[in-house]
């Protein structure tokens, strides 16, 4: 089995964090999303990854080796942005193993990867949505996937695939990308992976679907938000902290220092954070950030970002209403 992780975008909606960092290694919940992918994996027995870098590539490369030695792991630079199957199309010279698993580095996903595994046929995730117009969808016909319909318009489907792709047939796989390349098969300008999917189903290919419950996606600010809610309902971590209340969940890292504070609920502060005389919720702090005197909600801290408020003094009388923005 060999991992297929795409990881080449800009992360254009999470701007002005992925200025610097890729997308896939913002924090949440406590760790980079790329590593809650990577080690689901290991924990499957995956031994093997691919991964298509592009922007600030080298940072994640260096994370993936440093952090993960044991991963056999493989990098593909994606030289332009032509879309998910030329992305795929990238990756063919690593295609050496019987089975490939393709996920979208950007998403979080809860799922029982060994009975996926022992599948007879491919099979992609798919999670139920009520407005299906921004995801690719499957059309099911007695078990199988019928046809596969990019960000449709018109309703044909609720079954959204959710970017986790279980491929039986490498080499048919191979084929079917190679020729909307070759062909230059483009849907809204791109080369897509449901193309090439639909070309192996036309071509004989039985694809099934599996359900998705548990997938978040940490492609905007809100989404990456309600994501490390999620991982802290499950992860609470932090270690008693004297003069600090805490409103759990949160994690809290071991070496952060916090002080005469309030933290939480569902709040992120990452490694070698400095908080002081805050009241902080529902909100990512991330590494080596310093914040002192201030009132933070909803929001998302980069690394090593320092955030200084100030306290008010005020005169105020009777039937008085004063808001601070």
């Amino acid at each position: 089995m060999r991992a297929i992780i795409p990881v080449a975008g800009f992360g254009t909606r999470l701007k002005p964090h992925t200025h610097s960092v890729p997308k896939v290694l913002l924090n949440v919940g406590g760790k980079p999303m790329l590593a809650y992918i990577i080690e689901k994996l290991l924990e499957e027995g995956v031994k093997k990854a691919t991964f298509i870098i592009g922007h600030l590539g080298n940072k994640i490369e260096s994370f993936v080796k440093t952090t993960y030695p044991e991963l056999k792991s493989d990098f593909i630079v994606q030289s332009e942005m032509l879309g998910l199957g030329h992305a795929i199309y990238t990756a063919i010279p690593t295609f050496d193993e019987k089975n490939l698993f393709i996920i979208l580095g950007d998403t979080i996903f809860d799922v029982d990867l060994k009975n996926l595994f022992d599948s007879n046929y491919s099979s992609l995730g798919v999670k139920e949505v009520e407005d299906p117009r921004r995801f690719g969808v499957a059309i099911q016909e007695d078990g199988f996937i019928k046809k596969l319909v990019e960000k449709p318009q018109s309703f044909v489907s609720k079954l959204a695939l959710v970017g986790l792709y279980y491929i039986q047939n490498p080499e048919l796989l191979k084929e079917c990308l190679n020729e909307i390349v070759d062909q230059e098969i483009k849907t809204r300008g791109e080369y897509q992976l449901t193309d090439a999917l639909q070309l192996m189903i036309d071509k004989g290919e039985k694809i099934t679907t599996f359900p998705v419950e548990g997938w978040y996606d940490c492609g905007k600010p809100e989404t990456l938000l309600s994501t490390n809610n999620f991982l802290l309902s499950k992860n609470n971590h932090h270690k008693e902290l004297k003069g600090v209340v805490i409103k759990n969940p949160v994690f809290i890292a071991d070496n952060a220092i916090v002080e005469n504070s309030v933290i939480g609920p569902y709040t992120t502060i990452a490694d070698g954070c400095i908080i002081k005389n805050c009241i902080i919720r529902n909100s990512i702090i991330s590494s080596n950030a310093s914040v002192e005197k201030a009132m933070l909600e909803n929001s998302i801290i980069g690394s090593n970002a320092l955030i200084k408020g100030n306290f008010q003094k005020l005169n105020a009388g009777d039937s008085s209403e004063i808001e601070f923005y």
